[in-house]
């Protein structure tokens, strides 16, 4: 098993990726983001495992910064941590209403918990009875809303309008645009609706992640450490950006929730419930000690992938082939700060 001392300061060649890597399909709990089954693709280096898992439809420039974020996890390891544990908040999907109890009964106690809505080919209300259902059943829980940007600027402000009755910790990526979140801020403050905005898109998919810090458009700002590119440079844009940060995650197994881990746990402040207890949301894992919240937290430690776990929940020979094709792509997209050829 891979430890501190067998770290490495090189970078992996392209075959040394290839030579460990599983691809898995894993099955979800409840449709999210429109999936049943989470692809991911994972390698194993001398500092640990690392996760590849860019949604399909993602291009290769923007991958890039995925790998390099699995490469420093296998590679390079994480830097040191302030804290040993984590909050998280509980993940509810754009389910109906009457499945929110059920939702949340898997996640356990839980101090804040964060609701999909702009579903598409859903409506307002949806969101509101989902919204409220949470509320009711968890009275003192911070509630914090994703929209994924599905929401244009009036249909935000309405939104969050209904939605604030209920009480809210703050609204993640309401509109799509850096310029329509912040003439969101500015309506909300006009008509008295106390609602804070969180960043996470236009953060994570701009070419500049400091482009929303300087526009005033947000906050706040969510940090996931695969799309930014790892933990480090996640850690650096924090700091640029001067605004509080909620590390999240992008649908990971434990193996990306680890690196989610490492970077809320080196944050120099936490101010709010890390978004880290989605493992939660899969019907398996590839670890057969999941990173998955406790009490409302989670302790840092280690994930390792299980061989009997990647042999059962192996991808079809399609699909691996697809994502070593994939793979070998990016490889040479990479940034030379992380693979020198």
């Amino acid at each position: 098993m891979p430890n501190e001392s067998a770290r490495s300061p090189r970078n992996p060649s392209l075959d040394e990726l290839l030579d460990t890597a599983k691809v898995v399909s894993l099955p979800m709990r409840v449709k999210f983001r429109g999936i049943t089954e989470r692809e991911t693709l994972l390698f194993c280096g001398p500092a640990g495992w690392g996760e590849f898992c860019p949604f399909p439809e993602y291009g290769d420039t923007e991958a890039s910064r995925w790998l390099a974020a699995a490469v420093e996890a296998a590679w390079h390891g994480f830097p040191p941590q302030l804290r040993d544990t984590i909050p998280v908040n509980a993940t509810v999907p754009a389910v109906t209403a009457d499945r929110v109890p059920e939702v949340l009964e898997r996640f356990g106690r839980v101090d804040a918990v964060k609701v999909k809505v702009a579903e598409r080919g859903q409506e307002l209300a949806d969101d509101v009875a989902r919204v409220t259902a949470v509320r009711d059943a968890l009275p003192d829980a911070a509630i914090r809303v994703d929209a994924n940007g599905g929401w244009d600027v009036p249909q935000a402000v309405e939104a969050l309008g209904r939605l604030s009755a209920v009480g809210l910790e703050y609204a993640e990526q309401p509109v799509a645009q850096i310029d329509g979140l912040a003439e969101v801020r500015r309506r909300l403050a006009r008509q008295g609706t106390p609602v804070l905005i969180a960043a996470d898109e236009s953060v994570r998919k701009e070419d500049d992640p400091l482009k929303v810090a300087r526009a005033g458009a947000a906050d706040l700002i969510v940090v996931k450490v695969a799309p930014l590119g790892g933990v480090r440079r996640a850690l650096d844009i924090v700091a640029q950006a001067g605004l509080p940060a909620v590390v999240s995650s992008a649908l990971d197994t434990s193996v990306g929730i680890r690196a989610g881990l490492a970077l809320a746990a080196a944050l120099p402040e936490l101010p709010y419930a890390c978004g880290l207890g989605t493992v939660r949301l899969f019907g398996s894992d590839v670890t057969r000690d999941p990173l998955v919240p406790d009490d409302g937290a989670i302790r840092v430690r280690e994930a390792v992938a299980d061989e009997g776990l990647l042999e059962r929940y192996a991808a079809p020979a399609e699909r691996r082939d697809w994502w070593l094709d994939r793979l070998r792509r990016v490889y040479f997209l990479l940034d030379s700060e992380f693979i020198e050829n």
